[in-house]
């Protein structure tokens, strides 16, 4: 299993209502530097740990669209996939396009609702290491209609499933080729507001999760779910500046 895996998370980036902002507050939470595209890409960024590309972050681009982290999947054909999406009861928000001598994408809702979008790599391949401290860790799905999510993603990508519990709840353990490449929560309980959307989560390693929720606090973030320690680890919600929401794991060992 690498990245570039079709079918596995192979990428994240955030986009965001202030990039310049959003510069400071993850090169400082996480040790990243900026590598800063030119204005032909809308100012991209490239978050790269050790000089290696781990995220990244762009602008805004529809009106109304909130800060939000998203997850790429590996694929080895966008419009294939486009195509499985809409059989399965999904929708393509944004057509498969090429980003210039870098690769092709797409940005799709599931059948739950939940927003991902898919990666075919070119010359960029997706993140280069994980589950690192400064690294991609793990993707979960948060979705009301575990189910439906399952087959949804089995018809897509061929996804098999080993079903499990956290924290006393039950929890879905997404497969490819018998290695866990990511999670399906339920959306049940009083944490999960009636309004709260379906949505794609993404978890960083850290060393520390409590000093990294309290460092993400005092550069102007907000802790939404305070360390807490699971089997796996301790981990915590956070939210950037801009309202981003994404987790942090610090694991055992």
């Amino acid at each position: 299993m690498t990245a570039s895996t079709p079918g596995s998370p192979t990428w994240v980036d955030l986009a965001t209502a202030d990039l310049k902002d959003a510069r400071r507050f993850y090169t400082t939470l996480f040790g990243w530097t900026a590598d800063v595209a030119g204005a032909e890409y809308g100012g991209y960024t490239t978050f790269l740990l050790n000089g290696e590309p781990v995220a990244g972050a762009g602008p805004l681009y529809g009106e109304g669209q909130p800060t939000a982290w998203s997850t790429y999947l590996a694929t080895d054909d966008a419009d294939a996939v486009a195509a499985r999406v809409e059989a399965a009861g999904g929708r393509v928000l944004v057509a498969p396009f090429d980003v210039p001598d870098q690769g092709r994408m797409a940005a799709f809702l599931d059948s739950g609702g939940a927003a991902f979008s898919v990666w075919q790599a070119g010359a960029m391949r997706g993140a280069a290491f994980f589950d690192v401290p400064g690294a991609l860790t793990w993707n979960e799905l948060n979705t009301r209609d575990v189910d439906g999510s399952m087959a949804f993603y089995r018809a897509v990508f061929g996804w098999a499933y080993r079903m499990t519990e956290m924290a006393g709840l039950p929890y879905v353990v997404a497969k490819l080729h018998e290695t866990p490449i990511c999670g399906i929560q339920p959306m049940i309980g009083d944490e999960w507001p009636v309004d709260m959307p379906p949505h794609w989560i993404v978890y960083f390693a850290v060393r520390d999760c409590d000093i990294t929720a309290q460092h993400a606090a005092g550069l102007g973030g907000r802790v939404l779910h305070p360390p807490t320690s699971l089997s796996i680890g301790r981990y915590a919600v956070l939210e950037d500046p801009q309202g981003g929401i994404f987790a942090v794991l610090a694991g055992h060992g």
